[in-house]
């Protein structure tokens, strides 16, 4: 048995427990209360499992969700940043890349190195996997915005054009989410969810 091994994993556990503790912008669908990015990883590896099917591409569904299990890891350190802030976009990569190189080497190397070329694959978006997972990164809020009658989107002043160029990345992923992701942006609009702009 390795025991430096396990007690490096086992720090790296409990360190990442601190996610349940970053507060995003979105609500919860029956608007209680903000959600928490373990809880949004969590969601988004639920969809893979049911979406993935409706992907563009063959994917290595494995790889997928290791992927959305990490992809905001980063946030411990890093925060999360506001998808519509602008200028907390200026700094975010500095952030998340000294956050990846902290909270990623707490890993026996191995593990350490997988999970951080994880990491950067989702946010390169380059490989059919990762184009899948940013996909439901970005279709999962506009559900939350939809069914919580476009509270974030109201307090934070969106409008339907920010929220259009935000989402297009979907399309890279899956057409057909893509083309529900609009039919969701339209009927908010229709709704006075989402103010056009």
């Amino acid at each position: 048995m390795n025991r430096e091994r396990l007690q490096q994993q086992i720090q790296f556990i409990v360190e990442i427990d601190k996610l349940k503790s970053i507060l995003r912008r979105t609500y919860l669908v029956n608007n209680s209360r903000r959600e928490n990015t373990a809880e949004h990883s969590w969601h988004l590896t639920v969809m893979a499992v049911l979406l993935a099917e409706h992907a563009n591409e063959q994917l290595d569904l494995l790889r997928v969700l290791k992927m959305l299990i990490v992809h905001d890891i980063v946030e411990i350190d890093a925060d999360d940043t506001f998808c519509y802030d602008d200028i907390g976009a200026l700094t975010k990569a500095d952030r998340e890349n000294r956050a990846a190189d902290r909270i990623f080497n707490l890993l026996p190397t191995d593990q350490a190195i997988e999970l951080r070329n994880l990491w950067t694959e989702f946010e390169q978006r380059d490989t059919s996997e990762a184009k899948f997972a940013a996909a439901l990164d970005r279709l999962i809020p506009l559900l939350h915005n939809y069914h919580t009658e476009g509270r974030s989107w109201r307090e934070h002043n969106i409008t339907s054009s920010q929220v259009m160029q935000r989402n297009r990345y979907i399309g890279e992923g899956s057409d057909l989410l893509w083309e529900f992701a609009q039919n969701i942006i339209t009927e908010a609009i229709e709704r006075k969810y989402l103010s056009v702009g």
